[in-house]
């Protein structure tokens, strides 16, 4: 589970650490300022757990009202859900409503390559532009095809991984 930090906005307060949205409610509703005051508002930051969950936090916007959704995703999403929701949201700019994120609505295909020319060689051995005969494998000019495909893809880094990726 990732680690969290309340960061007060209130300079006389201070902040906290929590890795649940149970432990932020506890903590929060005790902590006070010099004055003895509530604090009341906080700006979340992301301290600590895997880098993918880094990223889904950044893509998601942490705050106060969102925290829980957050924490929810951490838990039941795997990485390509993730993946998918970092690079639809944070990348192509998507939005979402974090009470009903529904990845279905993210149009957008992940190809885990290291680069345009490595997605061009996948697409040739896949037969994407047809039956190519072995005699002619060696003419084909793969920076020029990656330099097309760069048209309509786009290269991201995820949780330290180069992918590509496409957005309708």
């Amino acid at each position: 589970m990732p680690q969290l930090h309340a960061q007060p906005y209130d300079i006389s307060a201070n902040g906290f650490y929590f890795e649940s949205l149970e432990e932020y409610a506890d903590k929060a509703a005790k902590n006070r300022n010099d004055y003895g005051d509530p604090v009341e508002e906080y700006e979340l930051q992301f301290i600590d757990g895997d880098h993918i969950d880094c990223d889904l936090a950044n893509a998601w916007g942490i705050n106060q009202a969102n925290t829980g959704q957050y924490f929810e995703a951490c838990e039941s999403w795997d990485d390509h859900e993730k993946t998918l929701f970092i690079i639809a949201v944070g990348e192509v700019g998507y939005s979402f409503d974090p009470e009903t994120v529904s990845l279905s609505d993210f149009d957008v295909d992940i190809y885990h390559v290291d680069s345009m020319k490595d997605l061009a060689e996948q697409f040739i051995d896949e037969g994407i532009f047809g039956d190519i005969p072995d005699h002619l494998t060696n003419y084909i000019d793969m920076d020029a095809i990656a330099r097309d495909l760069a048209m309509d893809y786009t290269e991201t880094k995820v949780a330290g991984k180069t992918l590509v990726y496409r957005a309708a």
